[in-house]
């Protein structure tokens, strides 16, 4: 029995060319040197292969070439040949070619694979990869939008506010450019605000009236022959001709030889001459003149006058005195005034309204709302703010009341993207303890003013430099000095609150808006104090901190 394990028990017999189709030849076995040879022949072709997986090419040379079948007679079967002879002749070096090349094929897997996934492992370690796809995982969920970076503040200021010397103080600073809130201490409180307000009556005005409208003061035909009616336009700049404290302000004189060419040009025919003059205030209830909160102390020391559309140097006894004591008469202090101007004696005087449809005789204007604003703001001129208000409500549609001013003034700061929420207005100066305005309502208003948009440079433009100009010209000294000329703020002072608000220009370089009140029984260490935070505030810049 032949042994299956022999190399050559299998191998396919072939004829010779000596042989006859109908025989078959006898095997010969090899011996065992020949055979012992031929194995490490054909293993020593194998093993070329191995170590640097020679080219497919060479693996040919394991194969041998088979002769082709062919039939010895047509009742005999054919003698077996292709590929199952050859294999069936040579076992061992096809086993040995078939597991080269399937060592080929499981290395170069393994290279891809390894390229793949970065594996240092060899290739000999690879693992055929599985027919099942790899599923391959979700998306990793990245976010729209990435959040800036919030800006680590370190600077404080609140030691400062603690300052016993600022009260019941209340306060907001901003970023007058971004609009971030960088510091606040019940800055969303409504509180009387002192003369702060008269920015936001500039504000105002600005919005209802125009930069360029002019205060107007006119003559008219009376109803009666020889009568002529003085109507006041709300103008507290009218001067009698005497000195006035409001530049290029328009006067009487000119008013009154308008009105005598244009008389004369009307009556050349018939002669009538002017024998009476009638006083018309009535563009709001002349009654309407002080509010029951202020106190009558205003009027005698000289800071506020009793609010009629018809006055003249605003109704000071000394038109050239900014603060000078008012008269208790204002409407008939203009009659006598114009009367003086007209030269002409035996007139009569009356209050009255002049009729529709009057002839105009003549009419003078103040400077325009932008140089009114420049003139009221420095100084703090509350004459100025109470007219521009009142005048302010009658352009709006309204009555030109006090009480109107709590719609009015609200409602035209809205054009300028505000939300006067909790706003109380009760006048246009300040002066009353019933206004309500948060401290971050008037700091939001004063980043618009740093913008300038909307015509509110004019409310920039005029408001007083620390130690420089106007109520600040005296103010921010010692060691807070160094914020001289940096800071554009309204003063505000009554008898319970000092106040300042407005534009800082930091030493950052940052624009910080910000309001500052000081609420309670002032002393003469509250302004110092508020200059001391404000100051602060300078220091900080956009590192402030609401620490």
């Amino acid at each position: 029995m032949t042994d299956p394990r022999d190399p050559q028990a299998h191998r396919p017999e072939h004829p010779t060319h000596a042989q006859q189709p109908d025989q078959l030849p006898s095997t010969q076995p090899l011996s065992r040197r020949e055979a012992r040879e031929a194995s490490r022949g054909s293993d020593a072709e194998a093993t070329q292969l191995l170590p640097g997986i020679a080219p497919a090419a060479s693996a040919t040379k394991l194969i041998p070439q088979a002769p082709a079948a062919t039939s010895v007679g047509g009742d005999q079967p054919p003698t077996r040949g292709g590929i199952v002879a050859v294999i069936s002749q040579y076992p061992k070096a096809w086993l040995i070619s078939a597991l080269a090349v399937a060592f080929l094929l499981l290395g170069t897997g393994s290279v891809f694979a390894g390229v793949a996934v970065g594996s240092s492992a060899s290739a000999s370690s690879a693992v055929l990869p599985s027919s099942s796809p790899t599923p391959t995982p979700p998306p990793r969920p990245v976010p729209t939008a990435v959040a800036d970076p919030t800006h680590l503040r370190t600077c404080s200021i609140a030691a400062k506010a603690t300052d016993p010397n600022l009260l019941t103080f209340q306060g907001t600073v901003m970023n007058a450019t971004t609009g971030e809130v960088l510091f606040d201490r019940n800055g969303a409180t409504p509180s009387r605000t002192a003369s702060v307000l008269k920015t936001l009556t500039s504000a105002a005005a600005l919005a209802v009236l125009g930069p360029d409208y002019q205060l107007s003061t006119k003559v008219v035909a009376g109803s009666q022959p020889g009568s002529i009616v003085l109507v006041g336009g709300g103008d507290p700049t009218l001067s009698a001709g005497g000195g006035s404290v409001y530049k290029n302000a328009p006067t009487l004189g000119d008013l009154a030889t308008q009105v005598k060419a244009a008389w004369a040009t009307l009556h050349k025919d018939d002669g009538v001459a002017i024998t009476s003059v009638v006083l018309d205030s009535t563009m709001w209830d002349p009654a309407d003149n002080w509010d029951p909160s202020w106190e009558r102390s205003e009027q005698t020391q000289g800071y506020q006058p009793e609010i009629t559309a018809l006055m003249v140097d605003g109704s000071r006894a000394n038109p050239n005195a900014q603060d000078s004591p008012r008269s208790n008469d204002p409407i008939g202090d203009a009659g006598k005034a114009f009367v003086s101007a007209l030269g002409i004696t035996g007139l009569t005087v009356s209050t009255g309204t002049a009729p529709a449809g009057a002839a105009p005789l003549g009419e003078v204007k103040s400077q325009p709302v932008r140089t009114l604003i420049g003139q009221m703001l420095p100084v703090s001129d509350n004459t100025l703010a109470e007219m521009l208000a009142r005048v302010t409500s009658k352009v709006a549609g309204n009555n030109g009341s006090s009480a109107s001013l709590a719609r009015v003034i609200p409602n035209a700061l809205v054009s300028y993207g505000l939300q006067p929420a909790g706003v109380t207005i009760r006048d246009g100066s300040g002066l009353s303890n019933n206004n309500g305005v948060p401290a971050s309502f008037v700091a939001q208003l004063m980043a618009r003013v740093a913008g300038g948009g909307q015509n509110l440079n004019i409310i920039y433009d005029a408001l007083p430099i620390g130690g420089r100009t106007g109520t600040l010209s005296s103010r921010f000294t010692g060691a807070n000095a160094v914020a001289r000329g940096a800071v554009n703020a309204k003063t505000g002072w009554i008898k319970t609150e000092y106040a300042l608000a407005g534009v800082i220009h930091a030493s950052d370089g940052t624009l910080l808006s910000f309001a500052f009140y000081a609420l309670g029984a002032i002393n003469s260490k509250t302004q110092p104090a508020l200059d001391t935070i404000t100051t602060a505030a300078f220091s900080c810049g956009n590192n402030l901190s609401n620490n």
